[in-house]
């Protein structure tokens, strides 16, 4: 029961971190596209940022700086987080993962033929229309192969809650066997 307590908390932390990041991403490829040199520099500080410093320090950024500044104040006087540590290993693979695949997408969107987009421009589509409905799309194909190698290396990087105390698959084995020596099992 414990193991598949594991399975299904690292199916949680993968799917939610998959969803997120992926969000993150397209707005961040969206923003890099930006006419406001402000917003693109500001994305391009978070991608360097995320991209450049291992998903391990961010996880203890998140939970021992941020946690720890994030408290409530219970009735009894003592204080409780704000954020739960899966939450915490949520928006720190999701940020990290985010980052790579608004680089991912970024490279796809530039990959979309100019002629494409004009051809979209003389029908009357707005920015908006020609991002969703024709660059996005044809962006998305080209960017496939990476994006699904960088989303399996994030549901790898999910054991990495384990240093937080997520109750994840490689917390759950770990604790099977300091409790019941299932050695081989595990």
């Amino acid at each position: 029961g414990q193991f598949l307590g594991g399975v299904w908390m690292t199916v949680k932390l993968s799917v939610l971190s998959i969803l997120f990041s992926l969000l993150v991403g397209v707005i961040g490829a969206w923003a890099q596209g930006s006419p406001f040199r402000i917003l693109r520099a500001t994305v391009g500080m978070f991608v360097t940022f995320f991209r450049n410093t291992p998903p391990l320090v961010q996880l203890y950024f998140f939970f021992f700086a941020l946690g720890s500044v994030l408290r409530m104040q219970t009735g009894t006087g003592g204080s409780v987080p704000m954020v739960s540590s899966f939450s915490w290993a949520v928006i720190s693979l999701s940020l990290f993962a985010g980052a790579l695949n608004t680089e991912i997408f970024r490279s796809g969107i530039e990959a979309v033929p100019k002629s494409t987009v004009e051809a979209a421009e003389a029908l009357g589509f707005t920015r908006l229309q020609i991002y969703l409905y024709v660059v996005l799309p044809l962006a998305l194909r080209i960017s496939l192969p990476s994006l699904g190698t960088n989303l399996v290396n994030l549901v790898k990087t999910t054991t990495l809650a384990y240093a937080i105390a997520v109750p994840e698959l490689l917390y759950s084995a770990a604790q099977i066997w300091s409790e019941q020596l299932n050695v081989r099992e595990m």
